[in-house]
C-alpha cells in the first residue's frame, strides 16, 4: 500500500512541478539582475527531483498513519501553493505577487513539516531540506524583485 500511496503523492508532486515547462523562465529571466548567489540552472531540476521524492516519501507514509488529518491538509495547502507560484513569477512575470505566494507557501511548508512531525518523525524530516529550499527560493525572489524595480508585468 506505501508504494500506491508514494506513486501518488509523487504524481501530485511532478503534477505541480509540470507548470515549470508550461512557464519556463526564458529570455525573460535570464535578462534580470540576479544576485551572485543565484544556483546555476542545472541544480534546479536536481533539487526539484529530490524534494518531490522526499515530498512524496511524507505523504506516503503520514498518509498510512492514524490522525493523519491536519498534516495531509496542510501537504494539499503547500503543493497547490508550489504549483501556482510558477505561473505568477514566470507566465505573468509578477515578481511581487511571487514573493506573497512564496511567503504563504514557506509558511505552508513550515507548518506541514511540524505536523508531519507529530504524525510520523521521518515524515517531518524529509520536509526540512524542503523548508531549506522554499527559504533560498524566496530571498532569491525577494533580491531579484529588488534589483530590477522598473521592470514591468507580462
Amino acid at each position: 500500500m506505501f508504494w500506491i500511496l508514494f506513486l501518488i503523492f509523487l504524481l501530485a508532486c511532478f503534477a505541480a512541478g509540470a507548470t515549470g515547462g508550461m512557464f519556463p523562465p526564458g529570455d525573460w529571466y535570464r535578462s534580470l539582475d540576479k544576485p551572485r548567489w543565484t544556483p546555476p540552472d542545472w541544480v534546479f531540476p536536481v533539487a526539484w527531483t529530490t524534494l518531490y521524492l522526499l515530498m512524496a516519501f511524507a505523504g506516503a507514509r503520514v498518509a498510512l498513519a492514524p490522525d493523519n488529518g491536519l498534516a495531509l491538509a496542510f501537504w494539499a495547502l503547500q503543493i497547490a501553493l508550489n504549483t501556482l507560484w510558477t505561473p505568477v513569477f514566470f507566465g505573468l512575470r509578477r515578481m511581487r505577487a511571487g514573493l506573497v505566494v512564496l511567503s504563504a507557501l514557506w509558511l505552508a511548508v513550515a507548518a506541514c513539516l511540524v505536523a508531519l512531525w507529530q504524525v510520523d518523525a521521518w515524515a517531518g524530516l524529509a520536509f526540512v531540506p524542503y523548508l531549506c529550499w522554499v527559504s533560498v527560493a524566496w530571498a532569491l525572489n525577494l533580491s531579484v524583485l529588488r534589483r530590477n524595480p522598473d521592470v514591468a508585468p507580462a
